[in-house]
């Protein structure tokens, strides 16, 4: 791993094993794109990949007359100039004028990484990677600008943010600010964006890339379970196990814009960072802004192992604190037992029933505070509800730990019903557009946490009440898009500030409960899956993947999260059927064989299931205990796609190969056809693993393949309804 500064050529190359990326200060100032691929050999001057020459109608230059933007590949374009492509970035001055040139001024190059300011983002040790940050100047608009880029040692990677100051006297109003721009030389690659809706999260969708533009975005305040922050382009050809394919990964949990544009002189631009719709940033003398960071993986060997790449990097330089790298406790939450009909004797009896199967924490759901008895009332309050918990918060938390285990319970601190105390107290702490009705979600209103006064108002409340007993865990609820995003507080040329400030906000807050109780496991939530991404991360190892518990639906939802984050952020749990949100059924060994691959736990009251299925749950405990460290942060590998056949599979490896846990589920039966082969993957080839009862090469697993009829006794069919297998392979 190096970062080489050729003084001559005016070049970079950082490098590491596995990648290169070259760039370098072009005739006009700015820096441009030369190479990002393979790792190749360095030299001084790579610059007979620049475009000297014009076309017709193309601008040019004006002091050379022999170099256009619009012909070459730039690192960080911005327009007004000769490039017509998107920008990534605009600056409105004091004239109106949004034209930039921003030109090379200087650069470091350090050790290790900086952190960004009150942002979330990957961090390294001081031999873990190295970062450029070039200088750049706009001299007339007395702006300057520093574009980041940090290599990694061991990881395909480069993470690029950007920083904007004002170093003028005069106000400028920043109205786009992506975090990265990659300009690639030709445009035969697929695009693959992660769609869906509330309880159909992640579903993979994927179209050929042209000559013209593919976007998704957000504007809900939330990253959304929509659109997700995080896009591949991949070669046509490319699969799971092999091809090129690049991503790019937003670390951030508010609106974002991706974006692919292909020109007609067969440049490729991909785009990533803040979506500028309804964005502006105002910068007085002085001031700056930081963009979010853009995380940039390759890899020339398929899907899985750009998917790895993720994985790892984000369990070992994202994740923080005492869940980094660490098995997740199983657990049982009271929702779908319960909802808010509970009082403290009906927790118990759960939560004794939990014990006595070797759950390790209870979860207490929404229900517990002010007058919530539904979800028309008492969001905002965060005074337990003497009624439910007659001791408050601590009293269960010490009976609950006096089970042998830990407890934690839902929040949703983001929020506030019209009937509440802090509604009838603080009006004007809600989000609201002057003269204008505000929108109800879930009859719930958001809180403005641009404002600073709002953020402290709840960090006392939350921080009384989970210091007031044993408690373990947090579920962190986010139930809605933001709308009528005002602060009547800021002028009008600062309400383009609102939307981050408020995600700002949102991590301000996560960052002081999380200094306060190091000790706590944090999981995200919003809906579900709304706001899944790797800004979340930073402050909550794990997310709730989807409040769609169907172990049917929930295969695909957890296959397409595994494309960009960890399995250990995916939170998985066996729900009661008929399934609350389908109305199917399937059997407790399916729903249990798919929330293994994940965080994994119960949302279910195990008084009301039968015997012979209570010995069932009590050998599941028994199983991820034994197996949740593979489970959770062993190599995964997808091997059958639930949106191509109607059986899906995949695996998890150990780092030296000699243990391995495969899933197989088949959706629908297919009668009278052969069974077919699985191949395997990630196996050691000249190792002899034992897969019931016979034994195997790895070789011959991952070439060959296993018959599915050694999984599935019926050989009329592929499989039944809802049927699945976990096998655990081990080496001789």
């Amino acid at each position: 791993m190096d970062i080489i500064w050729h003084n001559k050529s005016r070049q970079y190359h950082l490098y590491n094993d596995k990648i290169s990326y070259i760039m370098g200060v072009t005739p006009l100032g700015d820096l441009g794109s030369i190479y990002f691929g393979n790792r190749i050999h360095d030299k001084e001057d790579m610059s007979y990949v620049v475009n000297r020459f014009g076309l017709a109608n193309v601008a040019m230059d004006p002091d050379t007359e022999s170099y256009s933007m619009e012909l070459n590949r730039q690192e960080y374009p911005s327009f007004g100039l000769t490039d017509f492509g998107t920008q990534a970035f605009e600056i409105e001055q004091e004239n109106g004028s949004r034209v930039s040139s921003f030109v090379y001024k200087d650069h470091k190059i350090i050790k290790g990484k900086t952190p960004l300011k009150g942002l979330p983002a990957t961090y390294t040790g001081q031999d873990e990677a190295m970062t450029l940050e070039v200088y750049l100047e706009d001299e007339v608009a007395k702006m300057a600008m520093t574009l980041s880029y940090t290599i990694f040692e061991n990881y395909p990677v480069i993470a690029r943010h950007a920083v904007f100051k004002n170093i003028g006297s005069d106000v400028k109003k920043i109205t786009r600010a992506l975090s990265a721009c990659i300009d690639l030389p030709d445009q035969d690659y697929e695009w693959m964006q992660f769609s869906g809706a509330w309880a159909r999260e992640r579903i993979p969708v994927t179209k050929k890339i042209s000559e013209g533009s593919i976007s998704i975005e957000s504007k809900r305040g939330v990253s959304s379970a929509n659109q997700n922050p995080f896009v591949i382009i991949k070669r046509p050809n490319t699969d799971d196990f092999e091809g090129e394919a690049i991503g790019m990964s937003f670390v951030y949990s508010g609106n974002f814009l991706a974006k692919a544009e292909g020109n007609t002189f067969g440049r490729l631009r991909l785009l990533m960072g803040i979506n500028p719709d309804r964005f502006t940033w105002v910068l007085k003398e002085g001031e700056e802004f930081e963009t979010p960071e853009v995380v940039i993986a390759r890899t020339n060997k398929g899907l899985n192992d750009l998917s790895q790449t993720y994985h790892e990097l984000y369990n070992n330089n994202l994740v923080r604190g005492k869940w980094k790298n660490t098995p997740r406790p199983i657990l049982i939450n009271n929702w779908e037992a319960t909802f808010m009909d509970f009082d403290e004797k009906r927790i118990l009896e759960i939560a004794e029933k939990a014990s006595e199967a070797g759950v390790e924490m209870f979860v207490l759901d929404d229900g517990w505070f002010g007058e919530r008895n539904d979800d028309y009332a008492g969001l905002g309050d965060w005074i337990e509800n003497p009624k439910k918990l007659p001791q408050g918060m601590a009293g269960l938390a010490n009976k609950i730990s006096a089970l042998g285990m830990k407890f934690g319970f839902w929040i949703e601190p983001e929020m506030v019903n019209p009937d509440s105390n802090l509604y009838r107290r603080h009006p004007e702490w809600v989000l609201a557009t002057p003269g204008r009705k505000s929108s109800l979600g879930r009859h719930q209103y958001v809180l403005d946490y641009s404002k600073e006064e709002v953020v402290d108002y709840i960090y006392g409340m939350l921080k009384k009440v989970m210091g007031s007993g044993p408690i373990s865990y947090i579920k962190w609820d986010m139930n809605r898009s933001l709308t009528e995003v005002y602060n009547a507080d800021l002028p009008a040329d600062e309400q383009g500030m609102v939307y981050h400030k408020y995600i700002m906000g949102v991590y301000s807050l996560y960052e002081r409960l999380r200094n306060d109780f190091p000790e706590i496991l944090f999981e995200s939530c919003s809906s579900g899956g709304n706001r899944f991404d790797a800004g979340m991360l930073y402050y909550a190892p794990q997310a709730w993947c989807s409040d769609n518990t169907d172990a049917i639906d929930r295969i695909r939802i957890q296959y397409g999260s595994s494309f960009g984050y960890p399995i250990s952020s995916i939170g998985a749990h066996v729900s009661a059927v008929p399934n609350q949100q389908t109305g199917r059924s399937a059997s407790i060994d399916t729903r249990a064989n798919v929330a293994y691959f994940g965080t994994f736990g119960y949302e279910l009251d195990l008084n009301h299931i039968t015997d012979d299925e209570f010995e069932t749950v009590k050998k599941q405990i028994s199983f991820m205990k034994e197996n949740r460290e593979l489970l959770q942060f062993g190599t995964f590998y997808r091997l059958r796609s639930p949106f191509e056949k109607d059986q899906a599979a995949w695996m998890v490896v150990s780092k030296d190969k000699k243990k391995a846990i495969l899933g197989f589920y088949c959706m629908r039966a297919n009668v009278n056809q052969l069974p077919g082969f699985l191949k395997l993957a990630g196996l050691e080839k000249d190792l002899v693993y034992v897969l019931r009862g016979e034994e195997y090469y790895g070789d011959e697993l991952m070439n060959m393949g296993v018959t599915l009829n050694k999984l599935n006794s019926n050989f009329l069919t592929t499989g039944q309804d809802f049927v699945s297998y976990v096998e655990v392979i081990e080496a001789k």
